[in-house]
């Protein structure tokens, strides 16, 4: 008698606890979308977020060729760990990369699958100045052809502080180990997103600055775009985010123009 009062005793205390858990203010909604940038803040333990793009075209007319990219339904998912720890994982069920020319070519198929971790070193809300670490490896699941044909993985130190009660900057420094072109070994790459973002109530404006250096023993690439960002939180649905980007392309190698549409929702 005295092991199943002392259960149930244990029972009642749990669900009072995740009662009293699931009934405390969340915290502000944070998409990573739609910025090339990662944000700072982390989801609210037990709390599930899910970001989609159900649109993403990139075109490329500088160089010898010319080349579209489009993915749809690219997935990101976010689940809150710990008050200071989320997990993700990104992966894109479809992709089409089409060169134009003499030797036009077509691949289509999925992506890389993508695991995460965001750990909060300050303010996991986002709030004031907010800092987090952000460890990721990359498995070789793409079809041939758009994927980086083996593991990758890299370290991303995001961090925010607010300027004013309306903008914020924000800054992304990554460090990558990724595959060669050739598949014979690994190189580094860096990589900077920095950026500022202006709420005007339930629409934020935001524009960044990102650049990234790929040292690929065959060939250097340099990469770097301006991006404008624009989201919008339907009223009376704070959980929602709707959002667009348009990206221009300031190097040979990088996209001359990338749109982008797409939607993050707190379950």
């Amino acid at each position: 008698m005295r092991v199943r009062v002392g259960a149930v005793a244990v029972l009642g205390a749990a669900l009072l606890s995740a009662g009293a858990a699931h009934a405390a203010p969340r915290r502000e909604f944070c998409p990573d979308r739609p910025g090339k940038g990662s944000p700072p803040c982390v989801v609210d333990p037990g709390v599930l977020q899910l970001e989609l793009s159900g649109l993403d075209a990139a075109f490329q007319r500088s160089g010898p060729g010319a080349t579209d990219t489009y993915s749809v339904g690219a997935m990101e998912w976010r689940l809150g760990l710990t008050p200071t720890l989320e997990g993700q994982v990104q992966w894109a069920p479809y992709t089409q990369v089409r060169t134009r020319g003499e030797d036009a070519t077509r691949v289509e198929g999925v992506g890389d699958l993508v695991l995460l971790l965001r750990r909060s070193l300050r303010n996991p809300d986002g709030s004031g100045l907010s800092i987090a670490l952000e460890p990721f490896v990359s498995a070789p699941t793409a079809t041939r052809g758009l994927g980086s044909g083996g593991w990758q993985g890299g370290l991303v130190v995001p961090f925010s502080v607010p300027i004013s009660d309306d903008v914020t900057l924000s800054l992304a420094p990554e460090v990558d180990v990724n595959r060669d072109s050739d598949g014979a070994g690994v190189h580094p790459a860096w990589t900077m997103a920095a950026g500022l973002s202006r709420t005007f109530g339930p629409v934020s404006l935001g524009a960044e600055l990102w650049g990234s250096i790929d040292d690929d023993p065959a060939e250097r690439a340099h990469r770097a775009s301006l991006d404008l960002t624009l989201a919008w939180t339907p009223p009376r649905h704070e959980d929602l985010q709707l959002d667009v980007g348009v990206y221009g392309g300031l190097t040979r190698d990088t996209p001359d123009l990338e749109v982008l549409v797409g939607l993050s929702r707190r379950f």
